[in-house]
């Protein structure tokens, strides 16, 4: 690895950083923000980020992808993935049904050959799992859409890599290309996924055995270890790696009583080579292979598209499933990139006149599908109700003047000056530390005032008020942020509904002692400040990281915060 190589990556990692922060103020998934930077970082714009780093930081990339389809397979403990797979099989037959008639004629209508055709409607078949899994990860959501959703990842992309291979087998049987008898090449793909799930079964049976016998400092060692022995099998055998980790996690998940640890101990370092896996992947979106896959590729992301939409909705019915997993199950499915592109190169390889043909279509629609993909699996969790409210809004916890304020203050104090003229606690009253520009919510809000509200804020304590201005209350976001957000309530729930007892409260002639008192005995952020006399009017909040700033400065401030 180079100087140069290494310039490269840092400055890629700090503008995904960078841009994960603007991406959670516009409601970006940070996937989205991540692949928007590479892109910008890519050849297609700045050309920072060159097509031979890309393949440089391959080994990163692609290790990256192993933590999260082990991920994916630790979802499954049998008992789970029994219930599951009792609609899923029906489900994936209606949207995999669709979406491979619907490519498949279409383009072949559109002028493109019938063996083209038939191998881009066994592409079309497969979804991002990486993309897919990282978004449902991020929002936390949980019910029956992201149930379903990590399930079909699976099913589809198997399926996918299956059928290309067959009807690629086949449509060289028909044309007299192959060197080898149809039924021996069948035969050798066939041993070929047995011996990925194979080496799937064996590493995590080795990680779990050995989870227990390994020191608790060491454990990370060892299940990084594990799964780069087993990417280097499966680059030795030359099998698809989607099926070893994902049967690893699954080989996990049912024999340890550990997955909770192991999925923690590796999340460490999964969140930091995602953000290199997506900016790279970002930067090897070719904005110009778009138009280069013209109008056929036009009607590959519109058929796509109704095929894995609609797909899902007739299985539905048929089966008569919940009307969120109908509607909305086929939009978290639609991201596509690594495993549609590693079968065109593949394709590339075999039969290079079909195979840039399709690679030509694929390069082009990814980056359709990779932008627009995680905005939709963002859509439809938050649009059933399976993401928590502090996943669903954006609540900022910090405030860029108040950090400047703080800095500031506190390279004075360095130098001798304290703001606070060396008083102590019980001289400074509340009158001089409380904010008093804070917006409050009326009790007649909607919920989705409220949450406006929440997302305009810095605090995590909401002054709830009537029309007069006297306090009834305050909305605490702790006690909402794990709640699901559901959309359709909004309509119903008011804000005194979600009000709470302020609890103690300050008076402004109080002393900064009386908050510190208060403070101890309660987790609140902010305490709310009246007036003595009746009726008791909201003033203003005072907060415990001013408090704290106060109480330690000229020392290592920050320690209680």
């Amino acid at each position: 690895m180079d100087l140069g190589l290494l310039w490269v990556l840092g400055i890629l990692m700090a503008a995904a950083l960078a841009a994960g922060g603007v991406g959670a103020v516009l409601r970006l998934p940070k996937v989205t923000s991540y692949l928007l930077m590479g892109v910008i970082l890519g050849p297609s714009v700045l050309h920072v980020v060159s097509a031979e780093h890309a393949e440089q930081l391959q080994p990163l990339t692609e290790l990256a992808i192993a933590l999260v389809l082990f991920n994916l397979g630790c979802h499954f403990p049998l008992a789970r993935a029994r219930r599951i797979f009792r609609f899923v099989p029906r489900m994936s037959m209606g949207e995999l049904g669709l979406t491979f008639l619907l490519v498949s004629g279409g383009v072949y209508v559109m002028g493109l050959s019938w063996p083209g055709a038939l191998l881009l409607g066994a592409l079309a078949l497969a979804t991002a799992p990486a993309t897919t899994i990282l978004v449902l990860k991020e929002y936390e959501s949980e019910g029956p859409v992201t149930e379903s959703a990590y399930a079909m990842v699976v099913v589809n992309n198997v399926i996918a890599i299956v059928l290309f291979e067959v009807l690629f087998l086949s449509i060289h049987a028909l044309q007299g290309k192959l060197g080898e008898p149809f039924v021996n090449e069948i035969f050798f793909f066939a041993r070929g996924l047995l011996y990925s799930i194979a080496m799937g079964i064996l590493g995590g049976l080795a990680v779990s055995f050995c989870y227990g016998l390994v020191a608790e400092s060491r454990r990370l060692v060892l299940l990084v270890a594990t799964i780069i022995m087993l990417l280097g099998g499966c680059h030795l055998f030359d099998v698809p790696y989607l099926l070893t980790f994902v049967t690893m996690g699954v080989t996990v998940a049912n024999t340890t009583y550990h997955g909770r640890q192991v999925n923690a101990e590796l999340d460490r370092i999964t969140g930091l080579l995602c953000v290199v896996f997506f900016a790279t992947h970002g930067a090897e979106l070719d904005l110009d292979a778009l138009e280069k896959a013209g109008m056929i590729g036009a009607a590959y992301i519109v058929l796509r598209s109704m095929g894995k939409s609609f797909g899902p909705m007739l299985a539905g019915k048929k089966g008569h499933e919940e009307p969120a997993v109908r509607y909305w199950l086929g939009l978290a499915l639609l991201s596509q990139a690594g495993v549609a592109i590693t079968l065109s190169e593949m394709a590339v390889d075999r039969d290079p006149q079909l195979g840039k043909d399709l690679q030509a279509i694929v390069l082009g629609t990814v980056v359709v599908f990779e932008v627009i993909g995680p905005l939709l699996i963002r859509l439809s969790v938050t649009r059933t109700g399976e993401v928590p409210i502090a996943q669903a809004i954006s609540h900022p916890t910090f405030d860029i003047l108040d950090q400047i304020r703080t800095v500031w203050n506190r390279t004075l104090m360095a130098f001798g000056y304290d703001p606070w003229k060396n008083r102590e606690a019980e001289e400074i009253t509340v009158n001089e530390m409380m904010r008093k520009k804070v917006s409050t919510v009326s009790q007649s809000a909607t919920f989705e005032e409220v949450v406006e509200a929440i997302e305009h804020s810095r605090d995590n304590t909401f002054p709830v008020t009537n029309n007069d201005g006297e306090l009834m209350g305050v909305i605490r976001y702790r006690e909402l942020s794990d709640v699901l957000f559901d959309p359709s309530i909004g309509s119903l729930v008011r804000a005194a509904d979600l009000t709470t007892a302020a609890g103690r409260i300050l008076y402004p002639d109080d002393t900064i002692d009386r908050a510190c008192e208060i403070f101890s005995s309660r987790k609140d952020d902010c305490i709310p400040v009246l007036t003595r006399e009746k009726p008791q009017v909201f003033l203003g909040l005072v907060r415990r990281r001013d408090i704290l700033r106060m109480l330690f400065r000229g020392r290592a401030e920050g320690q209680g915060e």
